[in-house]
């Protein structure tokens, strides 16, 4: 090949590529807008084919309840006693529900009565789920986005997360549970703290707490995100990647989210009580003694420091075992149930069989693993790696720490398999990303 028959293909690919790179914006909102649709349309394919229902019993008690809701009003709602659910003893409403999905729906349909766009209430129970789907792509693009830093990871992910059958199994058209709109608050959740640590910054972390207040509000599943966020705090100390952005994030979300949970009446109190927030006092504690002793330690000599250290860590080894052996003997704090089955797989069948007659709540199979995550299970080990081995940055660290718990958590019941479905996408779509620019580097230098 001639020099400037050389010289002019390299200029022709040159000039492709920054073709592209000018027009990304545009490819990168016709991609997601394109994803957001598959993710609609996979989830309709019911009410295409037959009728509009709902399904199930819980959607029809949700519904239900978003009825009486939208009808009577919020204050009416929340001191509803209902005397046709468990008959003969009643329910009353308020205080025994999540009630974010119940006031989501009321609230589209009375933003769309405001502009003049009625619709009835059981259509728009029936397709918030496939809705929520497409927020919940734009969230996971952009976890996976400020995680790694990569549109092309961003995309991938959101790609994944639109047709994983383990999270289509739960939000399709008519299943108004309260996983329609919980997994797009929980990858939401988690965007906006990778965002409040990697700036540091009080309204970033404000706003993960407000997100993590409609988690709350939404499912059970919020205990999840309450000890994970900690476990990650704790594990940056260990491995000397805590940073004041870390301090600043925590001790707002910690805060904020903690009084605001406390908001939702079937919660309450059980924020202080429960053992399921124990961690996130824990670590708060902790992570405050960490900086004291930081603090310190610059400022005091090393043999002064070391003393000081033996004193601080003799005391806080006692307290902490006088406060566990009495709260857990007193019976003050205690693990629910669920909970309990997560740590001991044999606990509810010992003791609560009632959960364990609960098809949701059985181990998962390894069939399970390969039908509801399908190929992006073979990506996870080498996305793996590249969170926990290769560069790992804090959102990097977090998605590997999200992903590990959560396969254990699933392996344990199989309706956790809706909690790992995100995690999977993300990993899988680092994984993939990787390959490809690994590969797409390797064919540029080719035609170049």
């Amino acid at each position: 090949m001639s020099t400037k028959n050389k010289e002019d293909k390299q200029a022709f690919f040159t000039n492709l590529f920054q073709t592209a790179r000018e027009a990304s914006t545009v490819f990168k909102i016709v991609i997601m807008l394109m994803i957001m649709i598959l993710a609609f349309m996979v989830r309709v394919f019911s009410v295409i084919r037959y009728e509009s229902v709902i399904h199930e019993f819980d959607p029809w008690f949700n519904f239900r309840t978003t009825r009486y809701l939208t009808d009577k009003g919020l204050y009416s709602f929340w001191n509803w006693y209902d005397s046709e659910s468990w008959h003969p003893l009643g329910r009353v409403i308020g205080g025994t529900i999540f009630p974010g999905i119940m006031v989501t729906s009321s609230m589209i349909k009375w933003t769309l009565d405001f502009f003049t766009f009625p619709m009835d209430i059981r259509n728009i129970c029936v397709f918030l789920a496939p809705v929520f789907a497409g927020f919940t792509s734009i969230s996971t693009y952009m976890l996976a986005k400020e995680c790694t830093n990569r549109v092309e990871t961003g995309l991938l992910a959101a790609l994944f997360i639109s047709i994983v059958p383990s999270y289509i199994s739960r939000s399709v058209a008519g299943s108004y549970d309260n996983e329609a709109v919980a997994i797009w608050a929980l990858t939401n959740t988690f965007y906006l703290w990778i965002k409040a640590v990697n700036t540091g910054s009080i309204l970033w972390s404000v706003l993960c707490a407000l997100q993590y207040f409609y988690m709350v509000a939404a499912w059970g599943g919020y205990s999840f995100i309450i000890n994970i966020i900690p476990i990650f705090v704790l594990g940056t100390m260990f491995i000397n990647k805590f940073n004041m952005k870390i301090y600043v994030a925590y001790s707002v979300f910690y805060t904020i989210g903690s009084i605001m949970a406390m908001l939702i009446t079937f919660v309450n109190f059980a924020v202080i009580k429960s053992s399921e927030h124990l961690a996130s006092h824990l670590v708060f504690i902790i992570m405050n003694a960490f900086v004291i002793i930081e603090y310190v330690r610059k400022n005091l000599k090393a043999e002064q420091f070391q003393a000081l250290t033996r004193l601080a860590m003799t005391l806080a080894v006692a307290a902490f075992l006088f406060v566990f052996i009495f709260l857990t003997l007193s019976g003050a704090t205690r693990f629910s149930g669920r909970s309990m089955t997560l740590l001991d797989p044999t606990y509810a069948k010992k003791y609560v069989p009632i959960i364990a007659s609960v098809s949701e709540h059985q181990p998962t199979s390894w069939s399970s693993y390969f039908f509801d995550l399908g190929p992006l299970i073979v990506f996870m080990p080498i996305g793996f790696y590249y969170c926990l081995v290769h560069k790992c940055t804090h959102g990097k660290l977090f998605i590997g720490m999200y992903g590990v718990l959560a396969t254990y958590f699933s392996c344990v019941m199989i309706r956790l398999m809706l909690v790992l479905a995100p995690a999977a996408c993300i990993i899988a779509a680092i994984a993939v990303s990787e390959i490809m620019r690994k590969a797409s580097k390797s064919i540029r230098i080719y035609l170049t």
